[in-house]
């Protein structure tokens, strides 16, 4: 118990400094600019701690003609998370330039690879890198991006296009035979409510629950 005006003061400025020198967590962003495509713009960040961050803004279907902004905030697996940082430190963390500045390579979209800790600071951006580990961290994280998209359309049709819903499940499921999503369990809030969704017909929720039982979850 604080007995006096001044031990309270103190603590304050115990707790200040213990909040100051904090270490800053290490953090890779990726960022996509790719005018044309859907998103147009995507920036993804992932922390030392697993917390992830994703922003995006494009046109949420073919058929819309108008932008729709998502931000959304998961946490990521350890094993994708370390991944992630590990191939980070192979590829020099960003500090050299990783384009391969071929002139008749086509146009892929602006990627940038940057981390972010304590004492340092780098990026690097390219169309396309011929560096087998930055294409293998540039492919995760694409790969991220397009399961986060994925969820971004559910929770988008659950609220205002309910019947475009199992046309979306069905192309994902027939995708996954193939190409497993990476980090599906990251949306495994917005397939939850999804399942919980009495207004949904049965076979989405139910072809939900199934990808939800593939992620583990």
């Amino acid at each position: 118990m604080l007995r006096s005006p001044q031990n309270f003061w103190l603590l304050v400025l115990v707790c200040g400094i213990a909040h100051a020198q904090a270490p800053e967590l290490a953090t890779v962003t990726f960022t996509l600019d790719f005018p044309g495509s859907r998103p147009s713009h995507y920036f993804v960040q992932v922390q030392a701690d697993g917390k992830g961050h994703y922003e995006s803004i494009g046109q949420i279907s073919s058929e819309s003609e108008e932008s729709d902004s998502f931000t959304y905030e998961f946490a990521v697996s350890p094993a994708t998370r370390d991944k992630i940082f590990e191939y980070s430190a192979k590829a020099g963390y960003f500090q050299k330039d990783l384009d391969s500045h071929r002139k008749n390579m086509a146009f892929t979209g602006r990627k940038t690879l940057a981390y972010k800790n304590a004492g340092r600071t780098s990026e690097a951006t390219f169309n396309y890198s011929p560096d087998p580990t930055t294409q293998e961290l540039t492919n995760l994280f694409q790969g991220l991006s397009a399961t986060l998209e994925f969820g971004h359309r559910l929770e988008y049709f659950r609220r205002y296009q309910k019947l475009a819903l199992d046309e979306e499940m069905k192309r994902m499921q027939e995708s996954a035979r193939t190409s497993p999503p990476v980090e599906i369990e990251a949306i495994a809030p917005i397939l939850e409510q999804l399942i919980a969704d009495t207004g949904v017909t049965n076979i989405t929720r139910a072809r939900a629950q199934r990808l939800l039982d593939q992620s583990g979850r």
